[in-house]
Protein backbone atom coordinates (compact mmCIF):
# COMPACT_ATOMS: atom_id res chain seq x y z
CA UNK A 1 0.00 0.00 0.00
CA UNK A 2 1.23 3.48 -0.75
CA UNK A 3 1.62 6.10 1.94
CA UNK A 4 -1.17 8.65 1.97
CA UNK A 5 -0.98 10.04 5.52
CA UNK A 6 1.31 13.06 6.01
CA UNK A 7 3.27 14.33 9.02
CA UNK A 8 0.75 16.52 10.81
CA UNK A 9 -2.03 14.07 10.03
CA UNK A 10 0.02 11.23 11.55
CA UNK A 11 0.73 13.22 14.71
CA UNK A 12 -2.96 14.04 15.16
CA UNK A 13 -3.89 10.40 14.65
CA UNK A 14 -1.30 9.27 17.21
CA UNK A 15 -2.52 11.79 19.79
CA UNK A 16 -6.18 10.92 19.22
CA UNK A 17 -5.51 7.19 19.34
CA UNK A 18 -3.45 7.41 22.51
CA UNK A 19 -6.08 9.64 24.17
CA UNK A 20 -8.85 7.16 23.40
CA UNK A 21 -6.80 4.20 24.64
CA UNK A 22 -5.91 6.14 27.82
CA UNK A 23 -9.61 6.92 28.35
CA UNK A 24 -10.33 3.21 27.99
CA UNK A 25 -7.80 2.41 30.71
CA UNK A 26 -8.97 5.20 33.04
CA UNK A 27 -12.78 4.97 32.67
CA UNK A 28 -13.44 1.66 34.41
CA UNK A 29 -17.10 2.05 35.31
CA UNK A 30 -18.76 3.14 32.08
CA UNK A 31 -20.86 0.61 30.20
CA UNK A 32 -19.76 2.05 26.87
CA UNK A 33 -16.08 1.73 27.77
CA UNK A 34 -15.35 -0.60 24.86
CA UNK A 35 -16.03 2.26 22.41
CA UNK A 36 -12.71 3.80 23.42
CA UNK A 37 -11.02 0.88 21.67
CA UNK A 38 -11.82 2.65 18.41
CA UNK A 39 -8.57 4.47 19.23
CA UNK A 40 -6.73 1.46 17.82
CA UNK A 41 -7.75 2.48 14.29
CA UNK A 42 -6.05 5.91 14.22
CA UNK A 43 -3.01 4.41 15.94
CA UNK A 44 -2.65 1.71 13.29
CA UNK A 45 -3.17 4.11 10.39
CA UNK A 46 -0.59 6.51 11.85
CA UNK A 47 2.00 3.77 12.30
CA UNK A 48 1.35 2.27 8.86
CA UNK A 49 1.23 5.68 7.16
CA UNK A 50 -1.74 4.68 5.08
CA UNK A 51 -5.49 5.11 5.52
CA UNK A 52 -7.93 2.92 3.58
CA UNK A 53 -10.59 5.66 3.58
CA UNK A 54 -8.10 8.15 2.14
CA UNK A 55 -7.35 5.64 -0.63
CA UNK A 56 -11.05 5.17 -1.30
CA UNK A 57 -11.67 8.91 -1.66
CA UNK A 58 -8.37 9.73 -3.37
CA UNK A 59 -7.03 11.89 -0.53
CA UNK A 60 -3.27 12.16 0.00
CA UNK A 61 -1.69 14.31 2.73
CA UNK A 62 1.78 12.82 2.34
CA UNK A 63 4.19 15.15 0.52
CA UNK A 64 6.56 12.37 -0.54
CA UNK A 65 4.08 10.71 -2.91
CA UNK A 66 2.95 13.89 -4.65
Amino acid sequence: MTRNVGGIDRILRLVLGMALIAAFLIDREAGHRWLYLIGIVPLLTAVAGTCPLYSLFGINTCRINR
